[in-house]
């Protein structure tokens, strides 16, 4: 059977195993509510009969506001199966970044929450698209111009058959915007084929078998783990803001479920990892621990590895909304390997990429490249921007063209490379090697200062928390200039004598010999969908003012 549509897994595993834990859900309290394979199956079933009699099917764009749980759950697999197109937009992207998106993936259908369609009232979200809206709340039944879900569910007088869809691999299956952290958001255009080369590629990279445990704290990530048969905890948490999320509250899921696997943005892995050590944790259950968003500074996989048995790692997948998985590494090979290089300056290495991408180097260039050029592909370590290639990599961005042609290249038999905005290399050993964005280099005497290696010398300093690469405005040049976030126990220190020891760090390494300017900033801006990605435009600005 030639599966076309990621839903069919988990019909599959609905099949081969009902009985068996899909999903479960943390209270407030700490309690769980379970649900099967064949009650995930029959619910989503449900739904979706309820939207083909209410005008939703294949090919309606349909905005979803619902917070992660069972009804979310439930929602996003029936509209893969009836072939809707899913449009994802994150809710912490803010009022003007949520309007934006709403009017650039032009909805069709919207399934929201209260607050979610009241907002869309207020702030006139979809007003001249969406015709079709349901609600996700027992209110629902108060306004005259939605339907509500569960009159959708009880009502269907019909069985959802999945026969009478027919779904190709090419045809789009959702819009999923970028978290915008390095500029505006943007719709990325999802077909199920990337779905499927997602799914067989986390299952290949990190040996994933049905019946594993899985503790999601991202939303996206949560929707793999029943197409790869495993259960999904959804935890109690604001997932707006991982960094915050209680580690108590996660921890005693895992030990309660026994998860063998947990996904968490950095600046979670950072905070769980601080409570278990001062608590002395151990998670022995764990096969595997995931964290991608952002990079994650060796101290910090230190730490949480701590938390583990000695044979299990933390693997920090790297990839993009665009693309996912690009690449992996394990936490014994950064620990025990490539930390020291990170700590002179080399960047960060993210490992040898999944087996179904190709990666290449390419020179900087903030140019449209139309056509593929195998002879542009630079050498081994030699930095440069960063080209994907494979199943996973998605082909265009909704409604914006522009973008779209300065990302993709087309090669002579109409495949598509993906320019990840990322600078790296690839070393002797075929791994790759992330620099930092190409936004976020400081070019200055001809010399181009890229991110993360100048911020990876001044990382290892004891009271640094982190630091972000930042260009300073001066005599008509653009000066490369650090801020720096403490460590909390630190902040009272000296700072003048932190700059002369930052100074002195710097001047052990040429390419941060000549950074002389240091800022500290209380608590560096973030990107809502991970907290850990620093908006180093904000900081710039912040900085500039105080460098007068």
């Amino acid at each position: 059977m030639e599966i076309t549509n990621i839903a069919t897994h988990l019909s599959l595993m609905a099949k081969s195993q009902p009985d068996n834990l899909a999903i479960t859900i943390q209270g407030p309290a700490g309690d769980f509510k379970e649900y099967s394979y064949r009650e995930l199956e029959e619910y989503s079933n449900r739904i979706a009969a309820g939207l083909i009699q209410n005008g939703i099917t294949k090919g309606t764009r349909t905005a979803l506001m619902v917070q992660p749980g069972w009804k979310f759950f439930g929602i996003v697999f029936a509209l893969f199966k009836i072939g809707a197109v899913l449009i994802a937009i994150d809710p912490g992207l803010g009022i003007k970044g949520l309007k934006q998106c709403m009017e650039e993936s032009e909805p069709q259908a919207f399934i929201g929450i209260l607050k979610a369609d009241i907002a869309r009232r207020i702030l006139k979200w979809g007003e001249q698209t969406i015709y079709i809206k349901i609600m996700v709340s027992s209110l629902a039944k108060y306004f005259s111009d939605v339907i509500p879900l569960d009159s959708i569910i009880s009502g269907a007088s019909k069985k959802f058959d999945p026969a009478s869809v027919s779904t190709d691999k090419k045809d789009i299956a959702a819009i999923l915007f970028t978290s915008g952290s390095t500029g505006i958001p943007k719709g990325v255009v999802y077909s199920h084929a990337n779905f499927l080369a997602q799914v067989d590629a986390l299952k290949k990279q990190f040996n994933i078998l049905p019946g594993e445990i899985d503790l999601a704290t991202f939303p996206l990530f949560a929707l793999y783990a029943p197409a790869m048969g495993m259960t999904s905890i959804i935890p109690d948490m604001n997932f707006t803001q991982p960094g915050k999320a209680s580690p108590k509250k996660l921890f005693s899921a895992i030990k309660k479920y026994n998860a063998t696997t947990m996904f968490g943005s950095p600046a979670l892995i950072d905070h769980a990892g601080r409570y278990g050590e001062k608590n002395s944790i151990a998670l022995p259950s764990l096969k595997r621990v995931l964290s991608a968003g952002a990079p994650v500074p060796p101290k910090v996989l230190a730490r949480f590895a701590g938390l583990l048995k000695e044979n299990i790692q933390l693997f920090t997948p790297y990839g993009a909304t665009e693309c996912l998985p690009v690449a992996s590494i394990g936490s014994h090979e950064v620990l025990l390997e490539t930390r020291k290089d990170t700590d002179s300056g080399k960047g960060i290495c993210v490992g040898k990429p999944v087996s179904s991408i190709s990666a290449y180097i390419i020179p900087l260039s903030n140019e449209i490249i139309s056509s593929w050029d195998p002879d542009k592909i630079l050498k081994p370590f030699v930095p440069g921007e960063i080209v994907v290639h494979g199943p996973q990599v998605t082909s265009r961005y909704y409604n914006r063209p522009k973008e779209t042609s300065l990302a993709k290249i087309h090669g002579n038999e109409g495949e598509i490379y993906h320019r990840m905005g990322d600078t790296g290399y690839i070393d002797d050993k075929g791994r790759l090697w992330f620099c930092g964005r190409m936004s976020h280099c400081v070019i200055y005497n001809k010399e181009v200062y890229y991110s993360i290696c100048c911020e990876g010398v001044f990382n290892v300093h004891h009271k640094v928390y982190r630091t972000a690469l930042i260009g300073i405005k001066r005599n008509g040049e653009t000066v490369p200039a650090i801020c720096v976030e403490l460590e909390d126990d630190f902040y009272g220190d000296n700072k003048k004598q932190l700059i002369r020891e930052l100074i002195e760090i710097g001047s052990q390494h040429e390419h941060t010999r000549i950074i002389q300017d240091f800022y500290f900033h209380p608590s560096f801006p973030v990107d809502i969908r991970h907290n850990a990605k620093i908006d180093r435009h904000k900081l710039a600005t912040w900085a500039q003012r105080r460098s007068k």
